[in-house]
């Protein structure tokens, strides 16, 4: 039986198309805050805008669901005296796709359109004919005659620099947009506690919904809100990279499909015990589960959770998704909605002052 319905689509639609680059998560996070309001019995917003949600709060024992809020964005860098914008990035923002792309900079005069600019195919002769996209050369055109011009838009060094972009359903089957790296995450645990709610599930712990800033530029907003809370036990969801498409190696990634489920991984961040609880849960309810590893850090919150506190048993629970970090993301419904399932069933199987200690 599908478990999203039409009212949760329409916010995930909202949500997605809503800029929510890194260090400016706060528009993000008031849709995602009204959204779970309802399913909720207290929230709280921490000083660099991570977002929490709390059900049966008051109880020693307290469990983490988290995504993070933040998307890839560029920083303005420099303006040209001939009024053209040099950027440098805000997270891992890949400059191999910025020309041609529309582009939203937002200043305190609201959104300035540009574009990103790139020399015409037959302007590019010689050498230059091998010419390609670099951090050095990409460059935003406003349409402005100047610099002048340009800073009387409102438009100034340190301005953010978010792609223009909506999302679109593929094939009935995929969905589409930009910064679904992780806003996905977001709307697979506010979907969760709507679940919860619905389905008038008593939790025996107090369970915190995290949305957290700030993932992109290294796991800042996770690693301040685990030292907040301090839990016993973390479940992140993030996204992963689908393998099978073309130039990719599953070789060398991790052999991931779309639609074949969520990925759980092993890694010394993840809690054996806390894994194979997963891994078991998946097992009885029938959900679709694939397995990667990371020989080191997972690079998602997860690591911030763990590492905290004297340690925290977590685990990651992760998307498939086509090209990461790119304004094209594609994740599958039925993985969304597995994410969704796997979390919720594990919430179930979890017990007040559940024995997590490592042997």
């Amino acid at each position: 039986m599908p478990i999203l319905n039409s009212q949760s689509e329409a916010f995930l639609r909202q949500y997605l198309n809503n800029a929510s680059p890194t260090g400016f998560e706060s528009e993000g996070q008031k849709l995602w805050l009204d959204y779970i309001r309802p399913y909720i019995d207290d929230w709280s917003i921490d000083t660099y805008g991570t977002v929490y949600g709390v059900i049966n709060p008051g109880k020693d024992f307290k469990v983490v669901i988290e995504g993070h809020a933040d998307e890839i964005s560029w920083f303005v860098h420099y303006i040209t005296d001939e009024g053209f914008i040099n950027v440098i990035r805000n997270g891992g923002s890949d400059h191999m796709i910025a020309p041609s792309k529309r582009v939203n900079i937002h200043t305190d005069k609201g959104i300035i359109k540009g574009v990103f600019g790139w020399p015409a195919i037959h302007t590019r002769r010689g050498e230059d004919a091998k010419l390609t996209p670099s951090i050095e050369n990409i460059f935003i055109d406003v349409g402005a005659k100047n610099k002048d011009e340009v800073l009387e838009m409102g438009i100034h060094v340190g301005c953010v620099v978010t792609y223009e972009d909506e999302m679109i359903v593929l094939n009935d089957r995929y969905f589409v947009g930009r910064a679904l790296d992780n806003r996905m995450g977001g709307f697979c645990i506010a979907e969760v506690v709507r679940m919860l709610k619905e389905n008038k599930i008593q939790l025996p712990y107090t369970l915190y919904v995290v949305n957290s800033v700030q993932e992109e530029v290294g796991l800042r907003g996770a690693e301040m809100i685990a030292q907040s809370i301090k839990p016993q036990v973390a479940i992140v969801t993030d996204v992963t990279h689908d393998t099978h498409t073309p130039l990719v190696k599953p070789k060398v990634i991790g052999d991931i499909r779309s639609g074949k489920g969520p990925s759980v991984t092993y890694a010394p961040a993840v809690h054996n015990k806390l894994l194979q609880l997963i891994i078991n849960t998946a097992a009885e309810k029938n959900i679709p589960i694939q397995r990667e590893a990371s020989s080191r850090g997972t690079g998602t919150d997860t690591d911030a959770f763990a590492y905290s506190n004297g340690g925290v048993a977590s685990a990651l629970i992760s998307l498939p998704l086509r090209y990461m970090h790119t304004t094209v993301e594609m994740a599958h419904k039925e993985d969304v909605e597995n994410v969704i399932r796997l979390i919720y069933e594990t919430l179930l199987k979890i017990e007040y002052g559940h024995n997590f200690k490592y042997f």
